[in-house]
């Protein structure tokens, strides 16, 4: 079985590990030898930051893959030091709200000079992966610099327009959003084997990420109300639509709350309302148009099931919160029995 998932964040990490666990399991391996896990990684969190180039998204699934990830802060390397940063503060470079650890910046380091020595940052990818055994293939959604930015309510004492990550870690996202505009975005290409493994899939999954800026950015999410949209990765979408294979989608909202993040005020600023059911609905349908054939919903949200229906969407409802190692696998394994039936 050939999984492909696209992902971002600490969600989209949390959840891959669930389905990776489902793979290594013995029953799986005996119905589904050599299956195989791919993860199209959100890149709209990238920046250029003090000459190095910064993946958050795509660091943040490969260090949990390898089980490296510091699971306290939720994001960047277990056990770290932050001399390096400290001594850059001292100089006056870098963002001080923005620490990277030293084992952090090893990984940006080399990142970046593999990019200036040529290789696309898929190639990268791969080189910086193989060091560890992670069970899954990390697919940039481009090799092009296409970047998230947050345009700002005026009246705050403000710049005009900041990078997502100053929006999300130095402002909290207490500064409302007028719109989300990703840099790049309409020259960039699909990442080196993006649309191949989309279809070539046996089930293509949206994890249960960002709906605005994380799977947004990969394939384009709608505003409402007069509101901005997010553009998505020009051919992505496409491939989605076009695929043979099941394409199911994991709500990243339980009774109107993000498992994680700030996705409330993500789709707030796109006139959306915080969800499952407005996040389902704005995914769509692949009969009408959309991206899914499957939505699957907490328990929770189950009274949402029928309106869901009636859009031509299968809907399912399961538990759908990760607290441990066992309830990701079993979330992995619910999906997977939910798009065998789609």
């Amino acid at each position: 079985m050939r999984i492909t998932m696209l992902a971002g964040g600490v969600g989209g990490a949390k959840f891959a590990k669930g389905v990776r666990a489902l793979l290594r399991s013995p029953q799986f391996q005996r119905d589904h030898p050599d299956s195989a896990l791919t993860i199209v990684t959100n890149v709209g969190d990238d920046m250029w930051l003090s000459g190095l180039k910064v993946c958050p998204d795509l660091d943040s699934i490969m260090y949990a893959l390898a089980d490296v990830n510091d699971t306290t802060r939720g994001w960047g390397r277990q056990d770290e030091s932050e001399r390096v940063s400290a001594e850059m503060g001292a100089y006056g470079v870098g963002w001080p709200w923005f620490t990277l650890g030293d084992l952090d910046l090893g990984t940006h380091i080399a990142r970046t000079g593999l990019l200036r020595d040529g290789l696309t940052l898929s190639a990268v990818t791969a080189q910086l992966c193989s060091r560890w055994e992670l069970g899954a293939r990390l697919l940039p959604s481009s090799d092009d610099d296409v970047e998230t930015w947050v345009e700002l309510e005026p009246g705050y004492d403000e710049p005009e327009a900041v990078h997502f990550e100053e929006w999300w870690v130095r402002l909290r996202a207490r500064v409302p959003a007028r719109r989300f505009i990703q840099r790049g975005v309409d020259s960039a290409q699909p990442g080196a084997g993006v649309v191949e493994a989309i279809a070539d899939a046996d089930v293509v999954i949206l994890a249960p990420s960002n709906p605005v800026v994380s799977v947004g950015t990969i394939l384009g999410y709608p505003g409402a109300g007069g509101r901005a949209g997010v553009p998505g990765i020009p051919g992505v979408a496409e491939a989605v639509r076009e695929t043979p294979a099941p394409v199911v989608g994991v709500s990243p909202i339980i009774e109107s709350n993000p498992l994680r993040g700030m996705a409330r005020q993500c789709l707030e600023a796109l006139g959306q309302e915080c969800s499952a059911e407005a996040v389902g609905l704005a995914y769509g349908s692949r009969r009408s148009g959309g991206l899914l054939d499957g939505w699957l919903v907490d328990d929770a949200d189950a009274a949402a099931l029928p309106s869901l229906r009636q859009t031509g969407l299968s809907a399912r409802s399961a538990p759908l919160w990760m607290t441990d190692a066992e309830t990701s696998r079993q979330l992995a394994a619910d999906t997977l029995d939910f798009a065998a039936h789609c």
